[in-house]
């Protein structure tokens, strides 16, 4: 499940109508959608689409989206570090960014207008959206790897415009993890699980 860090303030949300509540002002979605059970581990990029076919036209209809792909990364992935760094880096886009994940984990940091920085880390079964120019970036966790259902308003896609004055260097690139985020507070220690910063 998603968690919320809010880093300046020291704080996390965990529970899932507090991260809904949380992100619904600045015009978040956040759902949770059952994974297990529903792929194969070695489902094609098809077979996901598949799959998920329904939630997929609902969400067309809910946001005018008009196609969907699959993204598939992991450390083996040619040129992983270049196509990383362009969404590293605090952008905006001019349509909504829409994720669902299927598996692995990433974090995506937001920079509203008004209120703090804050992070969402996603895993399995997590949907969120960026509105469209909404200041953000995104990281991969230390394991290198997601795979992500996207959904386009444009069937060419979007490309990241980038913030001058951007703060994302300000914020630690972390991947938190249920044993790092305990009782709705971010707890001080070792056992952060770093992401990769290039």
């Amino acid at each position: 499940m998603a968690r919320v860090i809010i880093a300046d303030e020291n704080r996390s949300i965990t529970n899932v109508n507090e991260i809904r509540s949380f992100l619904e002002p600045y015009g978040i979605w956040y759902e949770h959608w059952q994974v297990e059970g529903r792929l194969p581990a070695d489902a094609t990029n098809e077979q996901i689409l598949s799959e998920f076919a329904p939630e997929i036209e609902s969400l067309k209809v809910r946001g005018g989206f008009v196609t969907a792909d699959v993204i598939n990364v992991n450390r083996e992935t040619p040129n992983l570090d270049a196509m990383l760094a362009k969404f590293d880096k605090e952008h905006t886009h001019s349509e909504d960014e829409v994720r669902f994940t299927v598996a692995g984990r990433g974090i995506f940091h937001i920079h509203p207008e008004v209120g703090p920085v804050f992070a969402v880390e996603v895993e399995s079964g997590d949907l969120i959206n960026v509105p469209n120019g909404t200041k953000h970036w995104f990281n991969l966790c230390d394991d290198r790897a997601i795979r992500c259902i996207r959904l386009f308003e444009d069937a060419a896609g979007w490309t990241p415009s980038y913030v001058e004055e951007a703060v994302h260097s300000s914020y630690q690139p972390l991947c938190f993890g249920q044993n790092y985020v305990q009782s709705g507070n971010i707890q001080s220690g070792n056992r952060a699980e770093s992401v990769i910063k290039l």
